[in-house]
Parts: structure tokens; C-alpha cells; sequence
């Protein structure tokens, strides 16, 4: 199995049309924590990939994407996100694409 890495993506789109495309994309790729926040396990090929199809959904002048790199999913990928209030359901230690 390719190596994977977590990722958390936040992204703030203007225009409901495109972020209604952002959204899809995240969904290909993610798992959805909140509305505009997901977490991503991807290789390096997956993550290309995933950052061209955001590129062809959104306004690079007007909208933001934010993805942080949280290391392996299996290690402190897992361990860095805390919930306060009702808890998001993650994924499992074992790395996996949606």
C-alpha cells in the first residue's frame, strides 16, 4: 500500500456556485468534519491531483483553501485533533481514501 498522510483541509469560497463545486471535490477526497473542513488521507499522486481539481473549481482571487499537513494516519494524524462539544466520528488508524 502507498504511503499516505493526513491532511486537514478548511477552505472559505464567495460564490455559492463554486463552493458548491469545492465541496464535491473535498468529498471525493475527504471525509467532512464540519462544512468547510475535512480530513484527507492521500499519497503524494492523490494529493496533486486533489489540489489541481480545487485549482479548476475556485477563484484563486477571491476564494482560500488551507491544507495542513498531520503527518502519518496511523500516528499523531489521529492524535492532534481534540473536538469540544459533540464528536466528529474520524476515520481509523488505518490509512484509507474516501
Amino acid at each position: 500500500m502507498a504511503d499516505r498522510t493526513r491532511y486537514l483541509l478548511a477552505y472559505d469560497i464567495r460564490d455559492q456556485r463554486r463552493l458548491r463545486r469545492v465541496h464535491r471535490v473535498a468529498t471525493d477526497f475527504g471525509e467532512p468534519l464540519q462544512y468547510s473542513l475535512f480530513v484527507c488521507d492521500l499519497t503524494q499522486v492523490e494529493l496533486s491531483r486533489f489540489k489541481s481539481a480545487l485549482l479548476d473549481e475556485m477563484k484563486t482571487t477571491e476564494d482560500s483553501v488551507s491544507i495542513f499537513d498531520l503527518g502519518a494516519p496511523a500516528g499523531r494524524g489521529v492524535k492532534c485533533i481534540e473536538f469540544i462539544g459533540r464528536r466528529r466520528k474520524l476515520p481509523t488508524d488505518e490509512p484509507a481514501i474516501w
